[in-house]
């Protein structure tokens, strides 16, 4: 699983948010989002950019920090 932390969660309305956003990517599936440690885990299909993957969570309004 690739792990990717994000900063601006707060609440589960937020873990939904996050969570929809990297569902609609292409190529991943198993979102995991983790309020307490601020990260959202996922599995790949097939390879994902991570560049990708910090605009979609950006656009849902949060920021991926690594």
């Amino acid at each position: 699983m690739t792990t990717v932390k994000i900063k601006g969660m707060s609440c589960q309305h937020c873990v939904m948010a996050v969570t929809k956003a990297l569902k609609e990517i292409e190529g991943i599936k198993e979102v995991v989002v983790d309020l307490d440690k601020g990260e959202a885990a996922f599995s790949e299909t097939k390879p994902v950019d991570i560049t990708l993957v910090k605009d979609k969570i950006k656009k849902a309004g949060y920021e991926a920090v690594n």
